[in-house]
């Protein structure tokens, strides 16, 4: 678990072990990977917007990488979560972003999400937690959207 910046950006170890890439499965199943969820930080060249890629599970366990990241990119003013490559989410990682998008707001910016996958989504719909947050089917098209109230939705996808 941990936090990875983008290619030239400085690199930060928050607990498990760095790695580019996720350990091969054991031959006879074994144990799970140790790095079951990462979070790279990619801030957006002449913008005041970070992306904070989410990959894995995001629960109870693997909260904690998360928050360190948001603190790190507060400064930033926008943060888009990229969340098309995490697989799970309970109510422990659902809890943090909702911190995180409090957190964001006390600071003067804004926390949005893209790429919800459809088992992550359903927790936020479920919950009724999907309505609070600005929600873009990617990262592009959140990017593209320049800031203020257009674009993304909130509670159901276009």
């Amino acid at each position: 678990m941990g936090i990875r910046r983008a290619k030239g950006a400085k690199r930060l170890k928050v607990g498990g072990s760095m790695r580019d890439e996720e350990p091969a499965p054991s031959a006879g199943g074994g144990e799970p990977p140790r790095d079951r969820f990462t979070v790279e930080v990619r801030p957006v060249p002449d913008a005041d917007t970070d992306v904070l890629v989410l990959a894995g599970e995001l629960d109870r366990d693997t909260v904690a990488p998360l928050r360190r990241a948001v603190e790190e990119c507060i400064g930033a003013g926008r943060i888009v979560v990229d969340c098309s490559a995490l697989d799970f989410c309970d109510s422990s990682g659902l809890n943090a972003l909702l911190r995180a998008r409090l957190r964001a707001q006390e600071a003067g910016g804004r926390l949005e999400l893209a790429g919800l996958r459809p088992p992550v989504d359903r927790t936020f719909e479920i919950t009724g937690a999907r309505v609070v947050f600005r929600v873009y089917g990617t990262v592009g098209e959140a990017l593209a959207e320049s800031g203020g109230e257009g674009g993304g939705t909130h509670g159901r996808e276009r």
